[in-house]
């Protein structure tokens, strides 16, 4: 059964990644990052383009279709440009650098190393044609490069304390984000910000009415982008009113909630909230957890090119099925399992199941096991182009010391301080 459903998932992946050929013809050849790029961009006299994407993001597989499958494009690419294409969730130290841009960010480098340009999101291929023809007539750095290096600040190293200045205008930016009338922080794309809900429910905790009010009006309307067939909480919706939802299902959404939904059925006893938690463990447990006991990272929003979110995800679990699997990412990261970890452990405050809490230690056992360094920290995948990234040990940290706080097991604090 495991290994059809991984041929499944394997002729999925192919039905998402066209060849980019115009006509059967030229294509665009795709290469990792790397620095030898930016050494055969200076032998050609080219350019690099960096595509940087995500396996479970609707736009770029669009703009891999649309926009990277066109003829012209194929040709400009081709004659001017080393063309780069790098998975951001299997690559932080690049992802960190340009997530402003969102997925797909395109960034277009000279051959030296600077930036020309950086754009966010989806770019039509009438769009692209222009600014392909744009750059090669003039590479000097644009705007979108100008901007972003004058809002670069020097940080002081003489204090790690915020000032009384800088705390109450993060206090105020918080209040004035705040959505009064639909919950939530921003005006149109709606998602429970967890930092922000981290501290509302710390106030709640407290006794704070007015941070209370705002987390339970957030916590409320964020359950309509829970799957109510496979459960799992969708990335966001696109509309104020919480009900249209982008549909891909990302571990970092799952996790946060999960461990937030927890500490509010803890504060306020709801439980809607405890069921909120335990709906998105239960597809983690069904969707994005290895043989092993690993968590994957993603579920793609649409199940191929022509059967979009939309159309699937109303449909229920019987319905989808007869469909088949929208594509699971399933690369196990010491750092998103290190979050996943945490949350159960969270879960398993909130609700005392046992089970809980033996796929969080099975989940560790797997990390320790299969992303550990020889000198301590932990690896990001199974091979890294670069790192060690700190992300990882970070996680992994906190899942220690989840556990610790969750059993008493003084070995987890051990590795805890192990790990710092």
């Amino acid at each position: 059964m495991r290994l059809a459903f991984k041929l499944f998932l394997i002729m999925m992946a192919l039905m998402w990644h066209p060849t980019h050929a115009a006509d059967g013809g030229e294509k665009i050849v795709w290469q990792p990052w790397s620095e030898g790029v930016f050494a055969q961009a200076k032998r050609e006299h080219k350019m690099v383009l960096l595509d940087l994407e995500a396996v479970w993001c609707h736009w770029c597989h669009v703009m891999e279709e649309k926009t990277y499958g066109n003829p012209d494009i194929i040709k400009q690419m081709n004659a001017h440009y080393i063309a780069v294409k790098v998975d951001q969730d299997a690559n932080p130290d690049i992802s960190l650098r340009y997530e402003d841009y969102g997925w797909p960010a395109t960034v277009i480098f000279a051959a030296d190393g600077s930036e020309i340009v950086k754009r966010r999101g989806y770019i039509r291929p009438e769009a692209m044609t222009v600014l392909l023809d744009a750059i090669v007539k003039d590479p000097s750095p644009g705007p979108s490069v100008l901007s972003a290096q004058a809002k670069i600040v020097t940080a002081s190293a003489s204090t790690t304390q915020f000032s009384t200045i800088q705390r109450e205008k993060i206090l105020s930016d918080f209040d004035r984000g705040y959505d009064e009338a639909n919950g939530g922080w921003g005006e149109v794309h709606k998602f429970i910000l967890a930092p922000n809900m981290e501290y509302a429910l710390q106030r709640a905790r407290l006794g704070d009415q007015k941070f209370s009010k705002q987390a339970r009006q957030t916590l409320d309307a964020a359950i309509k982008l829970i799957d109510p067939a496979w459960g799992g909480m969708y990335q966001y919706s696109d509309k104020v009113d919480w009900k249209s939802p982008h549909f891909e299902k990302i571990i970092s959404i799952q996790t946060d909630n999960i461990r937030l939904y927890s500490q509010a059925y803890v504060i306020f006893n709801e439980p809607r909230y405890l069921k909120a938690a335990q709906d998105m463990q239960r597809y983690l447990a069904d969707f994005l957890t290895s043989p092993e006991g690993a968590f994957y990272t993603s579920q793609n929003a649409d199940l191929n090119p022509a059967t979009d979110g939309h159309a699937f995800y109303p449909l229920g679990d019987k319905e989808r099925r007869a469909l088949g699997i929208p594509r699971i990412d399933t690369n196990s990261y010491a750092r998103e399992n290190g979050w996943a970890i945490r949350a159960l452990a969270a879960l398993y405050d909130a609700s005392g199941d046992e089970k809980i809490l033996q796929r969080a230690t099975r989940a560790t056992a797997w990390v320790e096991q299969n992303r550990n360094l020889p000198n301590g920290g932990f690896r990001h995948a199974a091979k890294d182009r670069a790192g060690p990234y700190l992300g990882d040990t970070l996680a992994m940290g906190e899942a220690y010391l989840a556990l610790y706080a969750s059993t008493g097991d003084r070995q987890y604090l051990a590795k805890a301080q192990a790990a710092s």
